[in-house]
């Protein structure tokens, strides 16, 4: 009795103890059957676990102690539950008194359809870019949760650039990543590039309503998209085929599922409109190929004359950051050569922030991308620099 006293002393002191650290939860089938939620949704709050397993492969990261598949409850844009998926890896070691800090990652654009969510893709992730800097950030000390967001590889379209949606995507999964390992503190970093960059300053707007239990100490935006309904009356103007077309015809899409009563379908060109419906069936690089959208100017994917204010509208109620109440310290970072979220819509945004009494930072870096925000070394240095003292 004394040595197994001892035995479970040791396990405790060097934090291996597996039923110490994961919670019992419902463990999910295998394959894609994972994605699909048992009907009815289980009852809960928002955050809470539906089921998990372990993930290995190209989708999982490297340098932690484990990966773990987590499906949960979110609410959509209009507060409807809506099971969403996402990842958590820990890191190795024993976790600090209060919890490993966690940052919640918010990728990048991939795509519509389900098969594009990055739980999903493995070595083809489009976003896999930036998993350098999440195990940078693994080594450092901090559990990394990653929401595929909704309607990414779960039922029902994702409403890709609805704010309310992502945001309640990117904090309900580190709810639910409390819940399948409770090593996990309270502590929180927001992080995220593009598409991700908009999710966390939306994030970071709902958390002291939404999560309030959640102590969200900073946000990371990394070239976040902003000032769309600004941009989507300046495409008129872009007269050359270019695969900016497919990011313009998923925002479209976005805008269909979020407020279906704008009539995108009836806004756009007969080109596009034959195109349109592989806004579901295709991820981002199909979608701006030539033989896709890439191969339409932006100007020629609505129709001449066609009545935009509706539109106009709802980008700017549904999608738009800048006009955002955020109560906790962001940093912005922008590359000058970034070619999809220009520097010229980043600069006001940052303006606005600080019109609006938010406590913002503001990166630029010379010569950088757009996915160099991610993996140029001056840019991730700057991020886990705020991360780290954030976390202190």
């Amino acid at each position: 009795m004394r040595r197994l006293a001892i035995v479970l002393s040791l396990l405790l002191l060097t934090g291996t103890l597996p039923a110490a650290a994961e919670a019992k939860v419902r463990k999910g089938p295998g394959g894609l059957a994972f994605y699909t939620p048992p009907k009815p949704l289980p009852a809960g709050k928002h955050g809470a676990l539906i089921w998990a397993r372990k993930l290995s492969g190209a989708a999982a990261l490297k340098g932690g102690a484990g990966n773990r598949l987590l499906l949960y409850r979110s609410a959509s844009a209009s507060g409807k539950p809506v099971a969403v998926s996402g990842t958590l890896t820990v890191p190795k070691g024993r976790a600090p008194k209060g919890g490993w800090p966690v940052i919640s990652w918010a990728h990048g654009t991939t795509g519509i359809a389900d098969q594009c969510a990055p739980s999903r893709q493995g070595s083809e992730a489009i976003v896999n870019y930036a998993n350098p800097l999440l195990q940078r950030w693994l080594k450092a000390g901090y559990a990394v949760v990653r929401t595929d967001y909704e309607g990414l590889g779960t039922p029902g379209a994702h409403p890709y650039l609805i704010g309310r949606s992502e945001g309640h995507s990117v904090l309900d999964a580190v709810r639910a990543a409390r819940k399948a390992d409770t090593r996990l503190g309270k502590r929180v970093v927001l992080a995220g590039h593009s598409q991700g960059g908009q999710s966390v300053l939306w994030a970071a707007s709902l958390a002291p309503k939404y999560t309030p239990d959640l102590k969200v100490r900073g946000t990371v935006a990394l070239a976040p998209a902003s000032h769309l309904a600004e941009q989507s009356t300046a495409i008129s103007a872009l007269h050359s085929p270019s695969g900016l077309s497919g990011l313009v015809a998923m925002i479209l899409r976005g805008v269909d599922v979020g407020r279906p009563s704008v009539g995108v379908s009836g806004l756009l060109s007969e080109r596009a409109a034959a195109l349109y419906p592989q806004t579901l069936t295709q991820c981002l690089g199909a979608l701006a190929s030539p033989s896709s959208f890439g191969g339409i100017a932006p100007a020629d994917l609505l129709r001449q004359g066609a009545d935009l204010q509706p539109l106009v509208s709802a980008l700017s109620q549904l999608d738009d950051p800048e006009d955002l109440r955020i109560r906790t310290p962001v940093q912005i970072q922008q590359g000058t050569a970034d070619q999809t979220v220009y520097k010229l819509f980043t600069d006001p945004l940052v303006d606005e922030y600080k019109r609006h009494g938010i406590k913002v930072t503001y990166k630029t870096y010379e010569g950088v991308t757009h996915g160099g925000a991610v993996t140029d070394a001056r840019s991730a240095a700057d991020a886990t620099k705020y991360i780290r003292a954030r976390f202190r």
